[in-house]
Parts: structure tokens; sequence; C-alpha cells
């Protein structure tokens, strides 16, 4: 298969390459991560979880803010592309962390790990910002829509489709990641169709963003030729020069076998796609790390009986101390042996 690349158009934004970095939160993708895209010709994506944990200002939710607002504008120091933000709907500090990132006139909002609903709201008349849903399925694309439209006649300005092999959380019940209906592949073009014909009732375009497991060109042109309208990758940006991430979270990324995968109960209530380790193990065993819950940042993490505390076990993996923490990974991960460069993936990817 050989498809012909278009440039993605999200509105009046136009990006050279049909592609979007997955917004990897608490510490993997920040500004160098995510200009470094935008300056390939991509959507680079700042994850927004957890980003209060690495400033020096001890309220939590004072640390978010002052985070977000100094990776931002670091990243636009870096880049004049198109840089997104990625923040969950079950964030605690969800409409901080929105408020914010509109402020700083941030070109693209992803949310998922839960429906979007109110996302709208925040927009101001001189608000420049995109609002981009992340889905598992067409049923919550459909919801979504038919909310925007009749409280805040708005229409998505895009959408991410994230199958099962998605690293990190997933929009799945465990018994689900590995149904047939629940299949990238099954599910691009439904969704493709369904936008279709939203556009053609409400005169906006809706381009179709599908992820979840992607790591080839061959991949690429696949979600392509399906209807998508450009991929998600996450994984694959983890092993770069240019990732924020410790190189001890690059170098477990690097020496990934398919049996190292493993699918962990998250202490806020999804199943999330992971890397076996010592600290995983211990907690499978039913060993507790105890710990006080000093941020409450996701509202479903039952932070009274959690094992172990989700936020400082991914903030110690970002900053290299693997013996407290954990990987998150795509399904593909194995495919990934080696460190290069963010501009080297784009060639590997989209050139002849």
């Amino acid at each position: 298969m050989n498809i012909i690349y278009k440039k993605l158009t999200i509105g009046n934004l136009e990006i050279k390459y049909p592609i979007v970095q997955g917004g990897m939160a608490v510490g993997i993708s920040l500004d160098n991560l995510a200009a470094a895209v935008a300056n390939a010709g991509g959507i680079g994506v700042i994850g927004t979880a957890g980003i209060g944990l690495f400033s020096e200002i001890k309220n939590y939710r004072e640390a978010s803010i002052s985070g977000l607002k100094k990776i931002i504008r670091k990243a636009k120091e870096k880049t004049n592309g198109i840089i997104g933000v990625n923040i969950m709907v079950a964030l605690t500090n969800y409409g901080d962390m929105v408020k914010t990132a509109i402020d700083e006139n941030i070109d693209i909002i992803f949310s998922g790990a839960g429906l979007p609903l109110s996302s709208p709201s925040f927009l101001k008349k001189e608000s420049k910002t995109k609002l981009v849903p992340i889905v598992s399925s067409l049923k919550a694309a459909q919801i979504i829509v038919k909310r925007w439209i009749s409280k805040f006649n708005y229409i998505p300005d895009a959408f991410v489709l994230e199958g099962p092999l998605a690293g990190g959380h997933l929009g799945y019940k465990k018994d689900e990641l590995f149904s047939e209906k629940n299949k990238l592949e099954r599910n691009i073009p439904l969704l493709k169709e369904y936008l279709l014909n939203v556009e053609k009732k409400y005169g906006k375009k809706i381009p179709l963003i599908a992820g979840g497991g992607l790591y080839s060109k061959e991949d690429v042109e696949k979600v392509l030729g399906l209807g998508a309208d450009a991929v998600q990758m996450g994984t694959r940006f983890i092993a770069t020069e240019e990732c924020d991430a410790n190189i001890k979270f690059k170098e477990a990324i690097i020496k990934a076998k398919d049996e190292d995968i493993t699918i962990i109960k998250s202490p806020v209530g999804l199943p999330g796609r992971a890397l076996k380790n010592s600290f995983i193990e211990s907690v499978e065993k039913g060993d507790k790390k105890p710990y006080e819950c000093r941020y409450h940042c996701i509202k479903t993490c039952d932070f009274k009986d959690a094992p172990y505390c989700i936020a400082k076990a991914l903030y110690n993996a970002a900053i290299g101390n693997l013996e407290e923490g954990f990987v998150f990974t795509g399904k593909s991960v194995s495919k990934i042996n080696r460190i290069q460069k963010v501009e080297d993936i784009f060639n590997e990817l989209f050139e002849n």
C-alpha cells in the first residue's frame, strides 16, 4: 500500500505531516519532546498530569498551574510549530489546566480519560484553542457531539480514536482489551463515517486521528488507508534524544520484549499497559507502598485503599528511579531498539 500523505488541517491550523505525538504525562513529554515534534512537522503534545510535581511550589494546585504555564512558554520558545496539551478529564484540577492552557494560547487541547462534556464552556470569544476529545468508541464520540452542540453550539475540532493497544491508562475494561469489536481497524471506518455525516449536516470538517500500538510506516499507511486523517504515536517517541524522560526510562523501552508487557490494575480504576518490573511484581504480590495522598490528583483514584500512589510511581520512573516506579508503554515497544532523533523517525515514517 502506498498512501499519498496529505497535510493535516484542524480548523485554521495546517500541520505538514499527519501525525500527533501522544501526550505522555508525568514528565515524559514536556517542552523538549513537544517542540521537537512540532519542529519536525507534526503536532507536539505536552502531558499535563503530574506537571506540578516538577515544580518547587509546594501547593499542588498552584504548582500545576505554574508548571503548565512554564512548560508551554518554554515549548513556544523552541518552536513556531503546532503545540497541544493532553489534559485528562479525570484530573481533579481539570478546569484549572484547561483555563491555563487557553490563557496561554495553546493551539490544541486533547482530552480523554473520561468524556470532556464541559470543555467548550472554558473558551472565551477571542480563544483560538482547538478542542479535540480522545475516545475509544463511536458511542463516546456521539455523546460528546450531541452534548457540545446542544449545550454550547460547538462542534469538536477533531477526534482522537485510541485503540486498546495503546500505552498507559486505557479507556476499556480489562476484559474488553482483546475483543474484536474494540480493534482500531474496526472502529476507524465506523467513526469516520459518523464524522462525515456530522460534517455534511453542519459544514465543519472534523478530522479523525487514530492511534494505539502504532510503530512503522506500514502502520501509518494502514490507518490512513482505513479512513483516518492522521495517526497518534506515543511510545515511539520515548526512545528519542529529545524526550524529556530520564535515560534509564528510555533504556527500559529499548530493552523491552513482548513478554515484558503486562496489564496492570491502576489505582485510578483503569487498566494500564506497562512494563513488568520489580515494583509492579511487588504490588501484584500484595505489598503496599505506604504513602499519604498529598495531591488527590485523579478523581477516580481509590487513594484510601490504593497500594501505591500512581503519580509518585510515574514521577519516580520519569526521573530514572525505576525501583520505585514503572514504565507505561504501547504494544509495539519490542520493535524499538535504539535511541533516535525525532527528525529521523519522521523521515522513516513519511519520506520515500
